[in-house]
């Protein structure tokens, strides 16, 4: 979810309107818009800190990257037959050996 819809959504959430998120967190409502709407990321400290004025904390933790089916499966796609077979080979020999 990119920080504007979250961003967005806890606003929403609590009820305020971009003017009122503006004067709680003392920053500006032409800013408050432009990060809704995706112009302008805000840093990470300011995210948190608008989303706390509306009420809302963001868990943060790192976690593995997983590209997911659609990009493994793009990245398969690219392959020859014979280096899909290699590639298939090759990890059911690592999972065999436990690693």
């Amino acid at each position: 979810m990119r920080s504007a819809t979250i961003l967005r959504e806890a606003r929403l959430r609590a009820g305020f309107s971009q003017e009122e998120l503006a004067r709680v967190s003392r920053k500006d409502r032409t800013v408050i818009a432009r990060y809704e709407q995706g112009v302008v990321a805000p840093s990470l400290d300011t995210l948190v800190q608008l989303l706390r004025a509306c009420g809302y904390d963001i868990p943060l933790e790192l976690v593995p990257y997983d590209p997911g089916p659609d990009e493994t499966m793009a990245e398969i796609q690219m392959l020859s037959p014979e280096r899909r077979l290699d590639r298939l080979l090759e990890e059911r020999h690592r999972r065999e050996e436990g690693g």
